[in-house]
């Protein structure tokens, strides 16, 4: 009686929690938290440049649109939506490194961490009003007249 020999089960099976990159063979959760923290990272006042690039145009952007509504709507709208984006930006990448480095969804936290991540995010803000009440940030048709 032949046996006959089982099927080999390909890899990359849809549903099996794992996906390949880079020729490695990664957990779902841990490739969404990956991209989820680089997210967070863009959008999160932790370094300089991000803010300048990243958080402060989409402000801006915010301010503007809701300026097209009322002129002295621009900065409150401005900072809201810098707040908005900070505040995002922490929140997913603390998301996606609880989802890359844990296996079981570790700890939140810690309170330090967060009351300097709030200061850092106050700090910028009184930046961006200090901008905007200096008339250096403005709608973007008082640039063109």
């Amino acid at each position: 009686m032949d046996r006959e020999a089982p099927e080999e089960v390909p890899r990359d099976v849809p549903g099996d929690g794992f996906i390949e990159i880079a020729g490695r063979r990664v957990k779902m959760r841990r490739a969404r938290g990956g991209v989820v923290a680089t997210v967070g990272y863009l959008l999160s006042p932790v370094s300089w440049w991000n803010d300048l690039f990243v958080n402060i145009p989409i402000a801006y952007a915010f301010g503007s649109l809701v300026g097209l509504v009322s002129e002295d709507l621009f900065l409150p709208a401005m900072v809201v939506g810098y707040w908005i984006t900070n505040v995002l930006g922490f929140v997913l990448m603390h998301w996606g490194m609880k989802d890359l480095l844990t296996r079981d969804g570790g700890e939140g936290r810690r309170r330090r961490d967060i009351i300097v991540d709030i200061s850092i995010s106050l700090a910028y803000t009184v930046i961006v009003v200090a901008l905007a009440a200096a008339g250096v940030l403005r709608l973007p048709v008082e640039y063109f007249p």
